[in-house]
């Protein structure tokens, strides 16, 4: 007992050194430029098909390649966190990322770039699990709601200005140039990292179970891997790589919960579950991923497709909503820290279901105007969910848990994304078959809009099931952390 008084007066002496504003800076910078080099190539797809001479299927595998890597690597990054310090492996992913990004700015050609996504990815699956997990340690829980809400500023600021960024370098330069962009400033993240980074985390260094590893890799890659199959429209659900995939991976999901489940020392304590709140805020983020990734994908294909704009402009048209929704982030921080959850969370499923039933209405002839309101009414009532969810639900977790907690949200919320945009893909797709075999000979355009349509009714009802679920959230007392 005198000894466990000991190792808590201790450890909150420790806490009053950390020099938070450093820290979070050498995060910050990290964050946005790893998670804008992610999004931005998105919008380079198309003229990358061109210049490379590869089919969609093929370019498509820069996206399922690097959230393959994320699937597979950020399940063990719990474990990363147990076995080295906030300085090695924040330097570590760094260098992956900066490595990941000279190859991708020089790449000749499809093989190169593919390498390189997987290079930049190991960095961004790093450093995500360790930028959640020191904010947990370093921000006592009565203040992490605005701390979270910097980070999702930061995290939701990237992916808004990306493809509009991207869209101007490839109008007046390259796709290199994305890239070319990105470097100077993951460098200078890296030289104040050096600077000013510093350990907060504890190193306990669990015993390291290949098994659980293995599991992990096929359940979360097989998973991954089959539904972004099933997005690239290569034979679709039916195919044998897809539904091998799948069954693959969920067998190898449940065998390492019950390897996970057996162990003294699990890879990912899946026992955190038992804190009911962080079960809720799990399920909440997964939704909240999979309503924002499937529109990220389905309104750019939209308003290329259907209004037939530029690449440059369909990112213009959404970037006042990206905008808002980091804009959104810290004071939904503030308003969490002062309120709590349940008045955020409510309202914001409300706002994203009632904004996706209104844009499965939305046709060719709609005024670009209304595409604007609508997708910054979307990005509001998103950003009203995610924070507070993430952040109640990390709060109930003792202090033990915050590795396996940060990357039991980390890795479902790569999983998410794949899932979401892979059914997104499948619904517009068979919506559009459907209207076509309908009406033969009609507009392809027509066709077109009643898939759009029908993914985003797909995406209303899922915001639906959140608000239903989020009927059951609570504030999580803080004051029992000490």
């Amino acid at each position: 007992m005198e000894a466990a008084v000991q190792h808590t007066q201790a450890q909150m002496q420790t806490e009053k050194k950390f020099k938070v504003l450093p820290i979070m800076i050498s995060l910050l910078i990290a964050g946005f430029i790893g998670m804008f080099s992610e999004t931005a190539l998105n919008i380079a797809l198309s003229d990358l098909m061109q210049v490379m001479h590869i089919t969609p299927s093929t370019a498509q595998w820069l996206t399922t390649g690097y959230l393959l890597t994320l699937g597979i690597l950020v399940p063990v990054s719990g474990l990363l966190l147990q076995w080295f310090t906030t300085r090695q492996l924040f330097i570590t992913a760094l260098s992956f990322s900066i490595v990941g990004t000279l190859i991708a700015a020089l790449a000749p050609s499809f093989e190169f770039l593919m390498v390189a996504r997987v290079v930049q990815a190991i960095g961004t699956g790093i450093m995500l699990p360790l930028m959640f997990n020191t904010i947990l340690v370093i921000f006592p829980p009565e203040k992490r709601g605005g701390a979270m809400g910097i980070i999702g500023l930061v995290i939701m600021f990237a992916p808004a200005v990306g493809p509009t960024i991207a869209g101007l370098l490839i109008e007046n330069l390259s796709w290199h140039w994305i890239f070319w962009l990105s470097l100077p400033f993951l460098i200078l993240a890296l030289l104040f990292g050096i600077a000013f980074m510093q350990n907060v985390s504890s190193i306990t260094k669990p015993k390291i179970d290949l098994l659980s590893i293995a599991l992990s890799t096929i359940g979360f890659g097989g998973i991954v891997f089959g539904f972004s199959s099933a997005g690239e429209g290569s034979g679709g659900w039916t195919s044998t790589k897809v539904i091998l995939s799948l069954v693959i991976g969920v067998v190898g999901l449940l065998l390492f919960g019950w390897r996970q489940l057996s162990m003294k020392q699990p890879m990912i304590n899946l026992r955190a579950f038992k804190y009911p709140m962080f079960s809720v805020g799990v399920v909440m983020i997964f939704i909240s991923m999979m309503i924002i990734l499937s529109s990220m994908l389905v309104l750019p294909l939209f308003l290329q497709g259907g209004f037939g704009k530029s690449a440059f402009y369909a990112g213009l048209l959404m970037l006042p909503g990206g905008i808002i929704n980091g804009i959104m982030s810290p004071i939904m921080g503030r308003l969490f820290d002062k309120y709590g959850p349940k008045w955020l969370v409510f309202p914001g499923f409300l706002v994203a279901a009632a904004s996706l039933w209104f844009f499965s209405g939305v046709t060719a002839a709609s005024a670009a105007f209304l595409v604007i309101v609508l997708h910054t009414c979307l990005m509001i009532g998103i950003s009203m969910v995610m924070m507070p969810a993430q952040t109640n639900g990390l709060n109930q977790l003792p202090r033990e848990y915050y590795p396996d907690g940060t990357a039991i949200m980390n890795t479902l919320q790569q999983v998410a994304g794949a899932i979401g945009t892979a059914l997104a893909v499948s619904v517009m797709s068979a919506g559009q078959e459907h209207y076509a075999e309908a009406h033969p000979g009609g507009n392809p355009l027509d066709a077109l809009t009643s898939g759009v349509s029908n993914a985003f009714m797909f995406g209303m009802i899922i915001a639906v099931i959140g608000f239903v679920i989020a009927l059951f959230i609570k504030r999580v007392p803080v004051n029992h952390q000490k």
